[in-house]
């Protein structure tokens, strides 16, 4: 008797999950291979055959900004541009071929805006999105993106924002700095986000006067909120409480997971000194010290920095 032995049954395939806040109606779109713009509350995707070619969000400065303030491109020559070639939706071409650009730069530049309006356009809405088949950017396609690597782009952002400090507030308010006596020297970078705060600009704000990407700003200013800098008007200087409650909660995720060996030098959290050097208060060790893991790192200086207060 012949015995045929049955195959194991297969098992259904898991589609992979993006967390909340991403937008289906992009994955769908990639899927179709659309062209045209996807509007959402808080700023616009371009696509061409289902990849993004352009993302644009007034929180975010614009692909002009960042060639602009760094040299370079002057404004004439972008405006004048965006006069011969929009129409025919072919700017990057123009820039490039007309040796006003270098592409690698180009490139470079255009990648760096679209990853950054799109942190913002994929943020949560509680506004439907809608999506104009067809319709064409006036920059044209310089490197398209995947969706999938956007989105995976987006939620890493999302993710490290929240380890730095999981309060979202300085990220859209008005921000002003804490009522302290002395602020501790800070990095070149945070010195010149923390120049432009006066109780009025907000993140984006600030952005824009730098010329900077809007994903930095936040990153330092999370920072600086973290070390209690700066705050919200509506809000009261940050207290040691609840940076002791975020610890805990970060302790109590890290004891579920295998836990990483101590990182050499400068980084592993070593006992404090009895007698520290009074040049240096904890703040000020808090935010010189550079870090490879936003996350480890700078929960564990500032544990030590509140203990020595």
């Amino acid at each position: 008797m012949t015995v045929v032995s049955t195959p194991p049954p297969r098992l259904p395939l898991r589609r992979r999950s993006f967390g909340p806040g991403v937008s289906p109606m992009l994955r769908r779109l990639a899927e179709e291979r659309a062209t045209g713009v996807l509007l959402r509350e808080r700023g616009a995707l371009h696509l061409i055959d289902g990849r993004v070619t352009y993302a644009e969000s007034p929180e975010s400065p614009g692909l002009d900004v960042l060639l602009t303030s760094g040299g370079v491109l002057d404004a004439g020559a972008w405006r004048e541009a965006v006069a011969r070639a929009g129409a025919d939706g072919q700017v990057g071409r123009f820039l490039v071929d007309s040796g006003r650009v270098a592409e690698g730069v180009l490139e470079l530049c255009h990648v760096a805006a679209l990853f950054d309006a799109a942190y913002f356009v994929l943020g949560p809405s509680s506004a439907p999105a809608r999506f104009r088949y067809e319709a064409a950017h006036w920059l044209g396609p310089v490197r398209p993106v995947p969706v999938a690597a956007l989105e995976r782009e987006t939620l890493r952002r999302r993710e490290l924002l929240h380890r730095i400090w999981p309060d979202p507030a300085t990220d859209t308010a008005p921000l002003v700095r804490t009522d302290r006596a002395a602020e501790p020297p800070v990095p070149a970078r945070q010195e010149a986000v923390l120049d432009q705060v006066n109780g009025v600009r907000t993140a984006a704000d600030i952005s824009l006067a730098l010329g900077r990407p809007a994903f930095h700003t936040l990153v330092e200013l999370r920072r600086l909120a973290t070390a209690g800098i700066v705050t919200t008007p509506s809000q009261p200087p940050k207290k040691p409480k609840a940076v002791m409650a975020h610890q805990q909660s970060r302790r109590s995720q890290a004891s579920q997971t295998p836990r990483l060996p101590e990182p050499p030098g400068p980084l592993r959290a070593d006992p404090a000194p009895e007698h520290p050097p009074p040049a240096l208060d904890p703040a000020s060790a808090l935010l010189i010290q550079s870090s490879a893991d936003p996350d480890v790192a700078l929960l564990r200086r500032l544990r030590d920095a509140l203990e020595a207060l």
